[in-house]
């Protein structure tokens, strides 16, 4: 592609940029390394030394400022009555004489430092500080050639004959090129332009709206408040400068309310300080823009905090959706595990095995239902174990019962796990009577058959736990579980029998009805009482 004469502007301003940031970098680290070298002589207590290097910061201080002010001193010169080679003069005696200084007092103080107190290491930072300011006293005139605006490419690349500079211009150059550009987002936002300015506002309305965006205007700090209450917004162009609220005190009101937080922010201002910028940064902006303002800038500004807006909406959105799964599989899991359980999984626990001296176990089967079962349908059987299991798990709910698990048409419950409860056991048959309540209650709606369950209750340890990884459930083990399931068993249809373990702990709230010593498969014989529900009136209570 054929060299353009934009082509040759730009790689003489990429050329000054290199040789500005190649000269800088050395009055940078010479005024850097002072600083240190005074505060380690200060530490040092080497006061033989110290005078000279205050006078060598001093110096360094003074070329850092000369180098930054060149631009400012050019134009001076430019303005008065100086012409061209006395302002370039003048500007090399002020350089040289600046790095004579600070070479001369350094040579001075490593003359005078001995090997003691640590001075190796003073001595050490001096050497550097010498080597940067020699070199940069051998560029003294590619410095002055670089403030002067006739310079052309030629000249300046001769004064900095840097392959590698060179080839970073070409390549940069190649990338700017049109048919390289970068990926644009030109999405079309909601826009808030604030400025008190009424041409101002016009003028960004109608250059925003031709660009595609749907653009709203405040002529104050307080009237973008009050539309923001009102609507919502993609992008906010806020003026610094405004007489009711100031742009910073509108940004500042912006970013603490969490309805506006998250909405870019570009300040507009004709102020171009730094303090301007850093403070409204600070403030939250995301941008910063100086008036008159380019307006191919102020487009790729505009789209970037756009396209920057797009994803975190996305991001909120994908998070929201995130809660909802993860609010969802803890319902599902407060419904297969004890809250305690789960919270202990989700703190990253993968192995719960548990022992518990004194619980109470609760097993509960319907009569007969096998082959009454037989008979229905399917939607008919699932229908007439969900009605009766619900009402069982709402009085478990509410009672602080733990379901266990049901095993077809038997229901197994604990109290006392997974924490303690003082009165775990008449707890348990306070839900054992709500049982029989709440099943004389759906038999007398008479939609169906009456059904009848039988309930078996016993009271001692356990070992409980979480078992399988694919579908995990909390289960209780031991020889309390197998009792309370073979007392269940040998109970009679509406009664509960319980051990003689459980009768104790309950003596004086119930009365029972002694069945004697009774053999239970596996356990052999063991004494079992039926408790005597209390009057119906009561007993309808319990639901």
């Amino acid at each position: 592609m054929a060299r353009t004469m934009v082509d040759a502007e730009f790689e003489r301003r990429a050329a000054l940029a290199i040789i500005w940031q190649d000269l800088l970098m050395p009055v940078r680290a010479i005024r850097g390394y002072q600083e240190i070298i005074v505060e380690e002589g200060q530490r040092l207590r080497l006061d033989d030394v110290l005078p000279y290097l205050h006078q060598v910061l001093t110096a360094a201080r003074a070329l850092s400022d000369l180098v930054d002010r060149i631009v400012d001193i050019k134009a001076d010169a430019q303005a008065g009555s100086d012409d061209g080679a006395s302002f370039q003069a003048r500007l090399r005696h002020d350089l040289r004489t600046s790095l004579n200084a600070i070479i001369g007092y350094s040579e001075m103080v490593l003359e005078d430092l001995d090997g003691s107190n640590g001075a190796d290491a003073l001595r050490a930072d001096i050497e550097k500080l010498l080597i940067a300011a020699r070199q940069l006293l051998n560029r003294i005139d590619a410095i002055v050639d670089l403030s002067r605006g006739d310079a052309d490419r030629g000249d300046i690349v001769r004064s900095h004959p840097d392959a590698a500079a060179e080839a970073a211009i070409v390549s940069l150059l190649r990338s700017l090129r049109p048919g390289n550009d970068l990926p644009k987002y030109n999405e079309a936002g909601r826009i808030l332009v604030v400025d008190d300015n009424a041409t101002n506002r016009d003028l960004l309305r109608r250059r925003l709206m031709h660009e595609g965006h749907e653009v709203f205007k405040a002529s104050s700090g307080r009237e973008a408040m009050s539309i923001l209450n009102q609507d919502r917004f993609d992008l906010i162009l806020l003026d610094l400068l405004m007489p009711d609220m100031n742009g910073i005190e509108v940004l500042e009101q912006l970013k603490l309310d969490e309805r506006w937080h998250s909405i870019p922010v570009i300040m507009i201002s004709g102020l171009s300080e730094t303090d301007a910028v850093i403070r409204c940064i600070e403030a939250g902006a995301d941008d910063y823009l100086p008036k008159p303002f380019d307006h191919v800038l102020l487009r790729a500004r505009i789209n970037t905090c756009l396209e920057r807006k797009r994803w975190h909406d996305r991001e909120q959105s994908y998070l929201a959706q995130l809660k909802v799964e993860k609010d969802r599989s803890e319902a599902l899991l407060r419904n297969i595990l004890p809250g305690p359980v789960m919270m202990r999984l989700n703190a990253g626990e993968t192995f719960i095995a548990d022992r518990f001296e004194n619980v109470s176990i609760l097993f509960a089967d319907l009569v007969e239902f096998t082959p009454t079962a037989a008979l229905m349908t399917p939607s008919r059987l699932v229908d007439r174990l969900n009605r009766v299991f619900s009402h069982f798990d709402r009085l478990a709910l509410r009672l602080g019962v733990e379901k266990i698990k049901t095993i077809g048409d038997a229901y197994m419950a604990a109290t006392g796990l997974p924490e303690s409860q003082p009165d775990h056991t008449g707890l348990i048959a306070e839900f054992g009577l709500g049982m029989l309540a709440a099943l004389e209650q759906i038999n007398g709606t008479g939609e169906h058959s009456p059904l009848q369950i039988r309930i078996g209750i016993h009271t001692g340890p356990v070992v409980a736990g979480i078992i399988g990884h694919h579908k995990f459930t909390y289960d209780v083990w031991g020889d309390t579980v197998n009792v309370a399931s073979r007392l269940e068993a040998g109970s009679l249809p509406g009664r509960i029998q319980v051990s003689k373990a459980a009768r104790q702990v309950l003596a004086g709230r119930y009365n029972f009805e002694s069945r004697g010593r009774i053999n239970l498969k596996g356990r052999g014989s063991m004494e079992a009482f039926l408790l005597i529900p209390p009057d119906i009136q009561d007993l309808d209570q319990l639901t």
